[in-house]
C-alpha cells in the first residue's frame, strides 16, 4: 500500500520554508551575495551562496539569531506565476537564478543533453517578508507554522559544493540547517549527530584496521586490510551459500570489455559522464566495466535455451568502475571502484511474478539477519516526459505493473516515484533506516524487457516459437563497499560475532598460563572460530585494554583456577564480566552463536 512521500509532508514544507528564511537572513548579512539553490534534504536543508568574503562562525551565529527573529514575526509565503521576462527582471542581479530560468524556459536536459522536462511558459516565485526566490514549493502558509526553537544552522566545509556539482564551475559556500516541529525533536537530532560522529565508518575503519585510502593508489579506491577482508569475505560467503541453495549459478566476468558491448546495452553513451575514458587496445576500444549486466547477457546468449531451462539465475560479486568527482568521494560509501553482489535472472513472462517475489524475500532475509528491520520500499517509474529511457512504453507499463503486483501480494509498504527508474526498466529500491534513523538506499530489484531486446536474447517455447526472456536485475547489498560502510556505522563497529574479524581472544594472566591459553585457542579454532591467544610478554591489563578497543566480542581470561577447572573467565566487549564458564560449554555456545548468525553475544548463564 502506498505511503506518504517526504516531499508531501508538513516537515518537508517547514524545512523548505526555513531555507528561504535563512537565505533572507544571509542576504541581510551579505547584501552582495549571489544565491544558488536551497533544497530540503534528509533531516534538514542547505543553501549554496557565492559570498564576497569568507564566512565565519560569528556570521553563522548572527544569521541564526536573525532567522529566529524573522520567525517570531508573521510573514506569509505568497506564490505567483510570472513570465520568463518578469523573472529575469526580478533576478537580474542573481546569475545562478538567471541560468536556472534559461534552463526552465528551454526545457531541462540531463548531463548527456537528453531533454527530461518540457519548456516552461510561466515560472513560479515565492515571496516572504523581503525575500523572493524562484521556487516551485511547497511551503507553509506563514512563518507561524515554524517553531524558532526547533531550528539550527551550521557551517560545514564541503569540498564538492560546486555550482551544479561541476568541479570546473564556481565553488560555493554551503550552509546547512535543520528544522523540526518541536524542540524535543531537534534535541534528539543533535544527539543522533553526536552518535553519528562516534560511529563514522572512516574513523572506525582506521581504529579497527578494516581499510585505508592510500593517495598513491588513488582517491576512491579503498585497500582492504586483513580485518576488513575477513569481514567482507564472511558476508560474501554467507550470501553465496544462500544463493546456491536458491538455484543461482556463479559466473565471473572480466574487469573491462569492448566498448561495443556497452553501446549495445545502452550504458554508453547514456552514462558516459560517469565512465572512464576508453582504452585503445590493438585498434579496438575497451572500457573499465561500469556494469555487470551486459556481460551476463552475453553468457546467456552463448548457447541455445529452451523454456525448460528457465529461469536461469547468474550471480557474481563483480567489480565495476565509475568516475566520481573528488569532492563527492567519502570513505566506503562513495568510491570509484566497487563490487556489486550482482545477479541477473532470465525468466519466462509467466515466471516473472514468483521470481520477483523470491528476490524480494531474499533481500528481506538479508536485512533481517543484520538487524536492519526498519525499511521501506520505493517503486521507481519512468518519467513519461523524459526521453532518457529506452524501449517500448507498453513494456515499461507491464514491468511496472508486475513490480506493484508483487509488492501488493507481499504486503509491502511502498511509494511510487517517477524518474527513479533505471534507463532500461522500472525498479524496486529498499530504503533502510539504521539505528540512528538515517535512511540508506541499499537493495534493489529491477525488471527489464529492454536488454533482452537489445542483445537479441531468446528461448524456444513449448510451441517451438522463439521468444524473449524477461530479465531481473538484483543486488541485496548494492555495493560491498557502501554496504560495509553502512554496516560499520549501523553496528558502531561492534559486529555480531559471526561477522567479527576476530571473534575471541584468549589472554593468560601470567606466562605460566600460556600453554593453557594455546590449548583453548586450538579448541576454539577446531570449532571453526576466529580466535587468537595473546601470549606476548606484556601486562595482562594492557592486553585487555588493547583488545577491548578492537571491539572483539569475547575476551577469555585464563589463570590458575581456569587451568584447574577447565574453564574460561569470559569478559564481553561491553566490559560485562561473566565469570568462569566451563570451556566445553563456551565452545558450544560460541559455535552455535556464529553458525546461526545470532546478534546476541551474551550466553545464558544458569543461576
Amino acid at each position: 500500500m502506498p505511503e506518504e512521500r517526504y516531499e508531501d509532508s508538513q516537515l518537508y514544507k517547514i524545512r523548505h520554508s526555513t531555507a528561504h528564511v535563512m537565505a533572507e537572513a544571509m542576504l541581510e548579512r551579505f547584501p552582495e551575495a549571489k544565491i544558488a539553490i536551497g533544497p530540503p534534504i534528509e533531516d534538514g536543508f542547505y543553501y549554496d551562496f557565492e559570498l564576497p568574503e569568507a564566512i565565519t562562525e560569528q556570521d553563522v551565529k548572527w544569521v541564526e539569531k536573525r532567522m529566529k527573529k524573522l520567525l517570531s514575526q508573521t510573514h506569509e509565503f505568497n506564490v505567483r506565476d510570472v513570465s520568463p521576462e518578469e523573472a529575469r527582471e526580478i533576478f537580474k542581479d542573481q546569475p545562478y537564478k538567471l541560468e536556472l530560468i534559461d534552463d526552465l524556459v528551454n526545457g531541462r536536459t540531463d548531463d548527456n543533453g537528453n531533454q527530461i522536462a518540457e519548456p516552461a511558459e510561466t515560472l513560479t516565485i515565492y515571496t516572504q517578508s523581503k525575500f523572493t526566490d524562484l521556487c516551485r514549493g511547497p511551503h507553509v502558509a506563514t512563518t507561524k507554522e515554524i517553531n524558532p526553537k526547533a531550528i539550527s544552522i551550521s557551517l560545514r566545509p564541503v569540498a564538492g559544493a560546486y555550482w551544479r556539482g561541476d568541479e570546473n564551475r564556481q565553488q560555493l559556500t554551503r550552509i546547512y540547517g535543520t528544522a523540526w516541529e518541536t524542540p524535543g525533536e531537534l534535541a534528539d537530532y543533535k544527539q543522533r549527530l553526536e552518535e553519528a560522529m562516534r560511529r563514522d565508518h572512516r574513523v572506525l575503519g582506521e581504529k579497527l584496521d578494516l581499510f585505508i585510502i592510500d593517495p598513491m593508489v588513488g582517491k576512491g579506491l579503498p585497500l582492504w586490510l586483513p580485518n576488513g577482508a575477513i569481514l567482507r569475505d564472511t558476508l560474501e560467503r554467507w550470501l553465496r551459500d544462500i544463493q546456491i541453495e536458491q538455484g543461482y549459478l556463479p559466473v565471473v566476468t572480466p574487469h573491462l570489455g569492448n566498448i561495443e558491448l556497452y553501446k549495445t546495452s545502452g550504458h554508453y553513451p547514456y552514462y558516459s559522464d560517469s565512465q572512464y575514458t576508453p582504452i585503445d587496445v590493438d585498434g579496438d576500444e575497451f572500457m573499465l566495466k561500469p556494469m555487470n549486466c551486459p556481460h551476463h547477457c552475453r553468457i546467456y546468449k552463448s548457447q541455445p535455451r529452451s523454456y525448460r531451462d528457465l529461469p536461469v539465475r547468474y550471480a557474481e560479486f563483480g567489480t565495476v568502475y565509475r568516475y566520481e568527482q573528488s569532492g563527492e568521494l567519502r570513505g566506503l560509501t562513495r568510491v570509484r571502484g566497487f563490487t556489486v553482489d550482482d545477479a541477473h535472472l532470465f525468466v519466462r513472462p509467466d515466471q516473472l511474478l514468483e521470481e520477483f517475489k523470491a528476490v524480494v524475500n531474499l533481500i528481506q532475509h538479508v536485512f533481517g539477519s543484520l538487524n536492519m528491520k526498519d525499511f521501506r520500499a520505493r517503486v521507481g517509474k519512468r518519467d513519461p516526459n523524459s526521453d532518457k529511457y529506452v524501449g517500448d512504453p507498453e513494456l515499461w507499463d507491464q514491468a511496472t505493473d508486475a513490480i506493484i503486483q508483487a509488492c501488493d501480494e507481499l504486503g509491502l509498504t511502498y511509494h511510487v516515484e517517477e524518474g527513479e527508474a533505471a534507463f532500461y526498466g522500472p525498479k524496486l529500491d529498499f530504503i533502510v533506516r539504521d539505528v540512528l534513523k538515517r535512511e540508506w538506499q541499499l537493495g534493489t530489484v529491477q525488471v527489464d524487457y529492454n536488454l533482452p531486446e537489445r542483445f537479441d536474447l531468446e528461448y524456444v517455447d513449448s510451441d517451438n516459437e522463439r521468444k524473449r526472456p524477461v530479465m531481473i536485475h538484483r543486488a541485496p547489498f548494492g555495493s560491498m563497499e557502501r554496504f560495509i560502510g553502512i554496516l560499520i556505522e549501523h553496528f558502531g563497529g561492534e559486529f555480531p560475532a559471526w561477522l567479527a574479524p576476530t571473534q575471541a581472544v584468549v589472554i593468560p594472566i601470567r606466562d605460566m598460563h600460556n600453554e593453557y591459553a594455546l590449548e583453548v585457542q586450538a579448541k576454539l579454532k577446531a570449532a571453526g572460530l576466529r580466535v587468537k591467544a595473546d601470549v606476548q610478554d606484556r601486562n595482562m591489563r594492557s592486553k585487555i585494554k588493547q583488545h577491548r578497543k578492537m571491539n572483539i566480542p569475547w575476551l577469555l581470561i585464563v589463570g590458575d583456577r581456569d587451568m584447574e577447572d577447565r574453564t574460561v573467565s569470559v569478559r564481553l566487549r561491553t566490559d560485562e564480566d561473566l565469570g568462569a564458564i566451563p570451556l566445553d560449554d563456551f565452545v558450544a555456545f560460541a559455535k552455535e552463536t556464529v553458525d546461526t548468525n545470532a546478534l546476541e553475544i551474551r550466553p545464558e548463564i544458569d543461576g
